[in-house]
């Protein structure tokens, strides 16, 4: 007897080295996977009766700059296999995609969420100064008045002390 879809999906997670947990929907199943410039995405799986869909956040709704930061994800989602960005009612950005059960292998599986990746953590430092480029100025300029450890800005460090030798206006 064929393993359920759920299963098989759970096995091809634990032969990839992939930590799941159960969902609170019904076929559902949840992976955080971990990024270099986004700490970690967190990835719904909800297994249908012919496919797995896929939803992961990416972002929050721009503060600035919308037109530029939405024009930069529609240029990458050209070269998105298997996934899409899309935006809900707030503004805010996922990522979605959907898989035939029937061809889901530990391969395809593994391309999958590499896309994931390739779609919310290879960008996201962009995707922060394009939509948030004034609240890290302003983040940057509070943590150095105030003697606060600048770490979590580390990715934009050169930009922000140039401007704050040039003497820009932080924010």
């Amino acid at each position: 007897m064929p393993e359920p879809p759920l299963d098989t999906l759970r096995a091809l997670l634990d032969a990839l080295e992939v930590e799941w947990e159960e969902g609170t929907r019904r076929g559902e199943t949840v992976v955080a996977l971990p990024g270099e410039r986004k700490l970690r995405t967190v990835v719904s799986l909800v297994v249908g009766e012919r496919a797995v869909e896929l939803r992961a956040f990416v972002i929050r709704n721009p503060d600035e700059n919308h037109e530029a930061f939405y024009r930069y994800l529609l240029r990458r989602a050209l070269r998105l296999p298997g996934v899409g960005y899309a935006v809900d009612a707030s503004g805010d950005v996922y990522l979605t995609g959907r898989v035939p059960l029937v061809g889901l292998d530990e391969h395809v599986l593994d391309e999958l969420l590499g896309a994931v990746l390739a779609a919310c953590d290879e960008p996201f430092n962009e995707m922060l100064r394009l939509g948030f480029w004034t609240s890290i100025r302003r983040e940057w300029a509070w943590r150095l008045e105030r003697g606060e450890s600048t770490a979590n800005l580390e990715a934009f460090r050169a930009e922000l002390e140039s401007l704050t030798d040039a003497g820009a206006d932080p924010g």
